[in-house]
């Protein structure tokens, strides 16, 4: 019964502190200042000189008289678009809830993206999407609906009860570049509802309009920033999985690697394979692209089993080779011969494929 007793009066506690919180939106203060009657201006007498008047505090009278004053001024950080998104910007002083994306993924349709990205984020709000005018790209959503609920004891029981209930519908407009790497997203505010304690109302501050304008902006702009990591992972498994070294044959019908990699590039990078397989550079000639090279079998000792460090080793005869590279459009063959001159055959390049082709991927270089 104790317990009780207590859970109940630090609940009490809870509750009380939380409805003496103050309104976030508004200052704190006695706002005497607000009740003060401007003076007037000091009247001169016919005849005499009018005392001069310093402006360096001068206030214009262009301001806006019908604001808010005291308590009701709305003091919250101004909201701002977030372009955390690669190549994503925004226009200088704009107040509008818009976003610049320039072109990140060259094998994508950028404004698609864009598109794709909006519907996903609404469809995790619980909406859809809606075509308003396809030639202008003018897009709306269906309502956005959220609640806020908090908890009441009824006897013995806990009851969640709905405190406000607010519901918005918003306006996209895609703005495209006529060379179609820059594509601009904006966001409006088309409809507002809440209901609360108090009643219903259609009505939504410039502030509060701005805010909620701004936040759905961001968090389609996140939506494409986490797309781009999607896209960048698939990419990077695909080339992880990709066999970018197949057998093939080269011009004179004779067995050979095929590499999908440029000639100049596999060539300059030739010596750091040669350095971790067992192949020292006996020889070279780089006009002609060709490595004279001594084998020696790699010493795999007890400890480097033990720890993991030794790398894979290729199955050959200690013996010189020569690795012959021509260019294949935009990839290089690459040919080995023994030291009678001969072509590796099919069979052997087969054998040792499984240590000569993630080596001659360079994936742990690239």
């Amino acid at each position: 019964m104790n317990r009780q007793i207590l859970f109940l009066s630090v609940l009490s506690v809870a509750v009380s502190a939380c409805s003496g919180v103050n309104n976030h939106k508004q200052a704190s203060g006695d706002f005497e200042y607000a009740k003060r009657v401007e003076a007037k201006h000091i009247a001169v007498p016919e005849g005499l000189k009018k005392p001069k008047l310093a402006e360096d505090f001068f206030i214009t009278n262009d301001i806006n008289h019908k604001g808010p004053i005291g308590a009701k001024v709305d003091v919250r950080a101004p909201s701002l678009v977030l372009p955390i998104a690669a190549s994503s910007r925004v226009e200088q002083n704009s107040d509008a809830a818009k976003v610049w994306f320039d072109q990140v993924l060259d094998d994508r349709d950028l404004q698609l993206f864009i598109y794709q990205a909006i519907q996903e984020q609404l469809e995790g709000d619980g909406t859809t999407l809606n075509t308003l005018d396809a030639e202008n790209k003018i897009f709306q959503s269906e309502w956005i609906n959220n609640t806020t609920e908090s908890g009441h004891w009824t006897y013995d029981w806990l009851f969640d009860s709905v405190d406000t209930a607010e519901s918005m519908r918003f306006q996209f407009q895609i703005e495209t570049k006529p060379h179609g790497r820059s594509v601009a997203l904006m966001v409006s505010l088309l409809d507002y509802m809440r209901t609360d304690q108090t009643g219903a109302t259609k009505e939504i501050d410039v502030i509060d309009k701005q805010r909620a304008e701004m936040a759905m902006l961001n968090k389609i702009i996140a939506q494409v920033d986490y797309k781009y990591r999607l896209a960048q992972q698939e990419n990077r498994l695909m080339r992880a999985n990709q066999q970018l070294v197949t057998l093939g044959d080269n011009a004179k019908g004779e067995a050979a690697y095929v590499i999908e990699m440029e000639l100049e590039a596999l060539w300059s990078n030739m010596p750091i394979f040669f350095e971790d397989y067992g192949f020292s550079i006996a020889d070279l000639d780089e006009s002609k692209k060709f490595y004279l090279v001594d084998f020696k079998k790699p010493d795999v000792s007890f400890w480097d089993s033990i720890w993991g460090d030794e790398a894979p080793v290729v199955e050959l005869t200690d013996a010189r080779y020569k690795f012959d590279l021509t260019q294949l459009e935009d990839k290089t063959l690459l040919t080995i011969y023994d030291d009678q001159d001969k072509a590796l055959s099919k069979e052997m390049l087969e054998n040792i494929h499984n240590v000569m082709g993630p080596a001659l991927s360079f994936r742990n270089v690239f």
